[in-house]
């Protein structure tokens, strides 16, 4: 069904009521669960000049949106397994590290220096993007599997995406499997609401039923998972806006719009983590393509206002000029050049 574009401005009040939370995921690995990595084993922290990379930690990230990866595309948000690997393939060429929505939206963005952030987002739990085989590691023509086997042929290129799932998705595999194998591997479950439930269309009190139901599935699962992301179905928000961010039995760092056009950096004042707008994967003759995510990275690579890291996670660094845009609570992380 075709997502609305939703515009931002009416939207900043949900910002308002959220605050920053973390949770660091495992290390990279397929077939068997990603092992933690103990503090000895971690790789070093490797900073560069700042202005040697061109370093930006206030310019935009591309949040993309997936759904249905499909040989035959039937909608403007299916896309083809070889579509998908393509646009991978570019992202990794490009500099693109994922980092996922959790770790985005609360500022844990530890990439190489000189390289951009990019978050990965699928929707509606389907069966293209997770689906086992019997000797439990994913299908080769799923999205899950072609983002491993591109992490394999890119080793920069890290396997983090966020899945943003409603109450009994990945029917092939089942949700509890599915759900466990993502959290397992490094992967972050989030919420889609239990049903796909237009939000806008409910009262307060029905549209805080329907998020909780989405949370409360996914925690059945998979026990233990900790839900910090909300993607808002058809990006419609509801009324008002906080009930998207907080209710009993839920609360959340980051709630996701569709969008169409990157995120502002979440060091930026510009930065509203309740509504956080992402861009549709489009090629660039489908339809709507100027605002797909084709058109898209060709503008962020031609232009001067994409994040660039410098490659420590403790600073915020971007020239000088640009020291209007910084929020305030990254004072002290702050380095200007």
């Amino acid at each position: 069904m075709r997502h609305p574009l939703v515009p931002l401005g009416a939207l900043a009040g949900a910002a308002a009521l959220l605050t920053a939370g973390c949770a660091p995921g495992p290390s990279t690995a397929t077939g068997q669960p990603r092992p933690a990595a103990s503090p000895a084993a971690a790789a070093p922290v490797v900073a560069k000049d700042p202005a040697a990379v061109g370093a930006n930690e206030l310019g935009q990230v591309p949040v993309l949106m997936y759904h249905q990866l499909t040989e035959k595309p039937a909608s403007v948000y299916d896309r083809t397994p070889a579509d998908f690997r393509a646009e991978l393939e570019r992202l990794a060429r490009e500099g693109y590290v994922p980092v996922t929505a959790r770790d985005f939206q609360t500022g844990r963005i530890d990439i190489p220096a000189g390289a951009h952030p990019v978050v990965l987002t699928f929707d509606d739990s389907t069966n293209s993007q997770v689906r086992l085989g019997a000797d439990g590691a994913p299908a080769p023509d799923t999205a899950v599997a072609v983002l491993e086997q591109t992490a394999r042929k890119y080793p920069a290129f890290k396997p983090a995406a966020t899945f943003f799932v409603n109450a009994d998705g990945f029917s092939a595999t089942g949700s509890a499997k599915a759900l466990t194998w993502l959290k397992e591997h490094g992967y972050e479950v989030a919420n889609h609401t239990g049903r796909h439930e237009n939000l806008r269309s409910l009262d307060q009190a029905g549209a805080a039923r329907a998020i909780l139901a989405g949370q409360q599935a996914i925690e059945k699962a998979a026990p233990g998972t900790r839900v910090t992301s909300l993607a808002l179905p058809f990006g419609a928000m509801p009324e008002p806006a906080g009930v998207a961010v907080r209710g009993t039995g839920y609360r959340y760092d980051g709630v996701y719009l569709v969008g169409a056009n990157p995120s502002a950096s979440p060091f930026a004042r510009a930065f509203t983590p309740g509504a956080i707008p992402r861009i549709r994967s489009a090629g660039p003759k489908d339809e709507d393509a100027e605002f797909g995510s084709s058109r898209w990275l060709d503008k962020l690579a031609a232009g001067k206002n994409r994040y660039v890291s410098d490659g420590n996670p403790d600073t915020v660094a971007f020239p000088r000029a640009l020291a209007g845009e910084l929020a305030p609570a990254f004072t002290k992380r702050a380095l200007p050049y």
